[in-house]
């Protein structure tokens, strides 16, 4: 009886000895959103019926296909980001706060005043802040100028 007992205790141990860190999110504010030229759509004036008697033109509309892309200010970087899930957007407040944290090539990125679920982005571009607190330092003067 001891022995089993044991064993279930190393168990349990070893089995919060594995768990995993909860998901650290980073926080910043959704600065503004732009629409911005993400591909075209070409549709051909061309049906079957027409196909056969030879009454169709030969001409494609295009239409430019619009995205939305957000600026999102971190404490040290603003990241330009995208939907993923071009065909169905959920358009993020701007001026609120967000949570995000970045897996391999996405950022994950939740507003809890929207619905608090966790969307995929596609980061386009990354830039330092220039007014960021942590590369403030205090100016020395050199005396040897």
């Amino acid at each position: 009886m001891r022995y089993k007992s044991l064993v279930v205790a190393s168990i349990l141990l070893a089995a919060t000895a594995y768990a995993k860190e909860p998901k650290a999110y980073q926080s910043g504010k959704v600065l503004q959103m732009d629409s911005v030229q993400c591909g075209m759509d070409e549709k051909d004036a061309k049906s079957i019926s027409g196909e056969i008697i030879g009454t169709d033109s030969g001409h494609k509309k295009t239409l430019e296909l619009l995205c939305q892309e957000y600026l999102l200010q971190a404490e040290r970087v603003i990241y330009r980001i995208r939907p993923k899930d071009a065909k169905h957007p959920v358009l993020l407040p701007v001026g609120d706060q967000a949570q995000f944290r970045l897996v391999k090539d996405k950022m994950l990125l939740r507003v809890e005043d929207l619905d608090s679920k966790e969307r995929e982005y596609i980061v386009v571009s990354m830039t330092p802040r220039s007014d960021s607190t942590a590369d403030a330092s205090p100016a020395r003067p050199n005396h040897l100028q």
